[in-house]
C-alpha cells in the first residue's frame, strides 16, 4: 500500500483564532472561528499560551473529541496537537472521520455563548509543477494527487427556499452512487447553504468552490468593490473551515471572455483593468485574509491569470465544448490532454416521467412549442439529432429518443473521462458540465430536477470508479486499460474476445497485470483488421476483468463494436424477465445487446447498476440500492433493438 503523508507518525497542530463580537458595549456572542490544521511527519513545535481576546473578563475554553466521540483536550490554550490524526480524505480514498470542536465563551463561571464544530483535519492544495508537457494541475490532499473525478454543481432550485436538506442529502448521495469524488460549485449560481457543505464533508466530496460571478463584465466603482468584499468575506467564513473544501476560485469565463469573446472585446478598456482588479487583486486579498490555507485560483479557466493565455492546454484548468457546441466527433477528446477539463458536456432529453410533468400528450414531440420551452439551448434539439444520426438508427417514438439520447450523452462522457484517466499525471481532472437541474428541463444533467438518473449518471458509476477498466479504440485496434485510483497495487485478471453477435467466440485472450496505485496501465493491445474482414457489424470486442478489492472478488465488463451501432444487424433481445419480490429484477437474453435500460414505470427505482450490456447469455440481475421505493406496477426496459422496431 501506498504510504501517503498524513499516515501514522503525523502530528497536527490545530490553530483556533477566535474573536468576541460586541454591540453597545456588551457581549453579545463568540464571533466567526478561524481554523487551521498543519501537519508534517515532523513534531509540531509546543504550543503558544492561551490566545485569548483582549476583553475584560471573559475567557474562551476549548474541548475537542475524537471521531469516536473520546475527549482529547480541554483548556484555554488554543493551539491543540492532535498527534496519529484521523486523517479526512475525498470519497474513494479513505474515510471521512470527523472531530468535534466545542467553543465556550465565559464570564467567570457563567456560559454566554457556546459553538460547536465538526472538523476533518487534512492538508490540501493544488500542485502545479513544471513537467514535461508544461505545467500540472492537480489538487494534491494529505500529500497524494488525486485524479478529480465529478461534475459541475448548479442551484437545485430557482427559488432557493425550495432546496431542502432533503434534497441536499439526495444531491450527495447521488455523487456518492457515480463514484464522485469532487463537484464545482459553478459561479453563476448561488452560494449553496451550510448544510450542503457539512454533508459534502460528511460523504467526502471535494470542493471546487467558484465565488458567484460568471460570463459578465463589471464596472468596479469604489461602493461596488466594498459590496463584493463584503460578500465574499460572509461566505468564505461560512466554508472555510469544512475539510470539504478543496479550492477557492475567482469566477467562471471571466478571463477567457476577455481574450476569446468577440463580443466583450469590444467593451472599454478599463473594465478590462477593473477585472484584473476584481480578481486577482481585490478578492485574492478576501481569500488571503480569511482563508489562507486556502487555494486560490483567478478564473475559470485559465493558466493561472493576467490573461496569460486562459485555454492553454498544458496549463492549468481548461473548458471543451468543440464536442457539443462545435458538432465534433466523439473522437474529437482523444487528441486533447487538458491538465484538468472542468467543464465539457453533452445534452440529453429526461425521463418520459419528468416530459410528462410539463407536456399533455399533443406536445410530446421534439419540436412542439412546450417542447422547446423546455430545452436550455435553443439549438441543442438539432445537435441531439445529428449525433444521433452518426450512432443509432433513426428512433420510432419520443421514448426511444429519450432514450438514445441519454446513451449518446453517457458515452460522449465516458469517452472523454477515460481518455483522460488513462493520461493521469498528464492529466488529472475530468469534471462534466453538469450534475443537476434546476427546473424540469432538456439539459446537460446526469440528474435531472426530480432526481431522476439519466444514463449518463449509472455510466459515471463505472468510468468514475476508482478501479475502471476502458477500451481505447482506433479504428479496428483495440487496447485494454486500467485505472487504478486507490493508493494499493491492484492485480487484474482479463478475458478478451471478440463475439458474434450471438456469443459464439471467435478469438479469446487471457491478460493479467498488477496495476500500481495511482496509475493507469495498457493489459491488452491488438490490430483485428484481418481477422474481422468482410464481418466487420456482426462481431464485437469484449474485456471481461475481475480484481480483489477489500477482500472481495469484483467482476466487471467493457465492450466495443467496429462499426457504429447503426451498422449492426441486432437481433431482437426477446427478454426473458423475471421481477422479484425484492424489487430485483433479472433478464437473460441469447443475443448481444450493447445498452439495456430499466425504469420503474411508478417509482423512481435506483438500481445498483443500470444501462448494462449483454455480452453472453448469462443473466443479469440489477439489485434496488438501500432504502429504495421499488416500483411494484412493473418496470419499462429499453434497449436499442426496440428504438426502431
Amino acid at each position: 500500500m501506498l504510504d501517503p503523508p498524513g499516515a501514522c507518525g503525523w502530528s497536527v497542530t490545530l490553530h483556533i483564532g477566535s474573536e468576541i463580537e460586541k454591540a453597545d458595549g456588551q457581549v453579545v456572542k463568540a464571533g466567526n472561528t478561524a481554523m487551521q490544521s498543519n501537519g508534517n511527519s515532523a513534531a509540531q513545535p509546543e504550543s503558544g499560551g492561551s490566545a485569548q481576546p483582549g476583553v475584560s473578563g471573559l475567557q474562551l475554553f476549548y474541548e475537542l473529541r475524537d471521531p469516536s466521540g473520546a475527549l482529547i483536550y480541554t483548556g484555554t490554550d488554543s493551539d491543540i496537537n492532535v498527534t496519529n490524526p484521523a486523517l479526512w480524505w475525498p470519497n474513494g480514498y479513505g474515510k471521512q472521520p470527523l472531530y468535534t470542536l466545542t467553543i465556550q465563551l465565559k464570564a467567570g463561571e457563567t456560559v454566554l455563548d457556546t459553538r460547536e464544530y465538526p472538523i476533518g483535519l487534512r492538508t490540501v492544495t493544488v500542485s502545479r509543477e513544471d513537467d514535461q508537457w508544461g505545467q500540472e494541475f492537480a489538487i494534491m490532499v494529505n500529500g497524494v494527487k488525486i485524479f478529480a473525478r465529478g461534475a459541475d454543481y448548479i442551484p437545485d432550485d430557482c427559488f432557493y427556499p425550495r432546496i431542502t436538506r432533503e434534497i441536499l442529502e439526495r444531491d450527495v448521495n447521488a455523487c456518492v452512487f457515480a463514484n464522485f469524488n469532487c463537484l464545482r460549485v459553478w459561479g453563476g449560481g448561488y452560494y449553496p447553504s451550510d448544510e450542503f457543505y457539512a454533508l459534502c464533508d460528511e460523504y467526502g466530496i471535494l470542493l471546487w468552490e467558484d465565488l458567484m460571478y460568471a460570463c459578465n463584465i463589471y464596472d468596479v466603482t469604489p461602493e461596488f468593490a466594498e459590496n463584493i468584499a463584503i460578500e465574499a468575506k460572509d461566505n468564505i467564513l461560512r466554508f472555510r473551515n469544512h475539510a470539504c473544501l478543496g479550492l477557492i476560485c475567482g469566477n467562471n469565463e471571466l478571463e477567457c471572455a476577455w481574450t476569446d469573446w468577440k463580443d466583450v472585446q469590444g467593451h472599454a478598456p478599463s473594465l478590462k483593468r477593473d477585472y484584473l482588479y476584481q480578481f486577482e487583486f481585490l478578492l485574492a486579498d478576501v481569500v488571503k485574509e480569511n482563508a489562507p490555507d486556502a487555494f486560490y485560483w483567478p478564473s475559470s479557466p485559465s493558466s493561472g491569470g493576467s490573461f496569460d493565455n486562459p485555454c492553454d492546454e498544458n496549463r492549468g484548468d481548461c473548458h471543451y465544448w468543440d464536442v457539443w457546441h462545435g458538432q465534433k466527433p466523439f473522437s474529437e477528446y482523444m487528441k486533447h490532454y487538458f491538465r484538468f477539463c472542468s467543464e465539457f458536456g453533452f445534452q440529453s432529453l429526461p425521463s418520459i416521467k419528468t416530459v410528462e410533468t410539463f407536456t399533455g400528450e399533443k406536445d410530446r414531440n421534439l419540436f412542439s412549442r412546450i417542447m422547446e420551452s423546455h430545452q436550455k439551448n435553443p439549438a441543442a434539439n438539432g445537435k441531439i439529432l445529428y449525433y444521433l444520426s452518426e450512432t443509432f438508427r433513426y428512433p420510432k417514438d419520443l421514448e426511444s429518443l429519450i432514450f438514445l439520447s441519454q446513451i449518446l450523452q453517457g458515452y460522449a462522457m465516458k469517452e472523454a473521462t477515460e481518455h483522460w484517466r488513462r493520461n493521469r499525471g498528464r492529466c488529472m481532472g475530468s469534471i462534466y458540465w453538469q450534475f443537476n437541474d434546476n427546473w424540469p428541463v432538456a439539459s446537460w444533467s446526469s440528474m435531472d430536477y426530480y432526481g431522476r438518473y439519466k444514463a449518463l449518471h449509472y455510466m459515471a458509476k463505472g468510468f468514475c470508479d476508482n478501479v475502471a477498466g476502458s477500451i481505447e479504440k482506433k479504428e479496428t485496434h483495440m487496447g485494454f486499460w486500467i485505472s487504478n485510483e486507490t493508493l494499493d497495487l491492484v492485480t487484474v485478471k482479463a478475458k478478451i474476445a471478440v463475439k458474434t453477435l450471438d456469443f459464439q467466440v471467435i478469438e479469446e485472450q487471457e491478460a493479467f497485470k498488477e496495476v500500481p496505485a495511482l496509475s493507469a496501465e495498457c493489459l491488452f493491445e491488438k490490430e483485428y483488421k484481418e481477422l474481422i474482414a468482410g464481418r466487420d457489424d456482426s462481431v464485437f470486442f469484449v474485456a471481461e476483468y475481475e480484481y480483489e478489492q477489500n477482500g472481495q472478488k469484483v467482476s466487471k465488463k467493457e465492450f466495443e463494436t467496429f462499426v457504429p451501432v447503426k451498422y449492426l444487424e441486432l437481433k431482437d433481445p426477446a427478454f426473458k424477465v423475471t421481477e422479484n419480490a425484492d424489487g430485483s429484477v433479472s433478464i437473460q437474453t441469447d443475443t448481444f445487446v450493447p445498452y439495456c435500460m430499466l425504469e420503474g414505470i411508478s417509482a423512481d427505482t435506483i438500481w445498483n447498476e443500470n444501462v448494462v450490456a449483454f455480452t453472453d447469455k448469462e443473466a443479469v440481475t440489477l439489485v434496488p440500492v438501500e432504502n429504495q421505493k421499488i416500483s411494484r406496477d412493473g418496470v419499462r426496459i429499453y434497449d436499442i433493438y426496440h428504438t426502431y422496431h
